[in-house]
């Protein structure tokens, strides 16, 4: 079986597409700050608890954040590398890196 690894232009594509969903970019400017519970990120973005179920899913899927079981609830965190530095946060996705203002 001949299985070709994803060259690393279409592995950024790839998590670049991840991140062209609003919801997405915002759960992961969220957890850029710190880790929250399901509970918190709902009240935030004030969305359907199925619909941001879906969202971590993806990022969690893709490797941007991280789940941990925190007694009944899940707290979520950022996985990738943050830097900080002039007032901007930003993250290597590995192929690039994504400034915020």
């Amino acid at each position: 079986m001949n299985s070709k690894r994803p060259s690393s232009q279409a592995l950024c594509v790839r998590k670049l597409k991840v991140l062209a969903d609003n919801t997405r970019l915002t759960v992961l400017e969220i957890l850029m700050e710190g880790p929250k519970h399901v509970g918190e990120l709902k009240a935030v973005l004030g969305i359907e608890q199925s619909l941001l179920s879906h969202h971590l899913r993806v990022l969690r899927d893709e490797g941007f954040v991280r789940a941990t079981r925190d007694g009944k609830a899940v707290l979520y965190q950022c996985s990738l590398t943050i830097r900080q530095g002039n007032g901007n946060r930003a993250i290597d996705l590995g192929c690039c890196c994504l400034c915020f203002d």
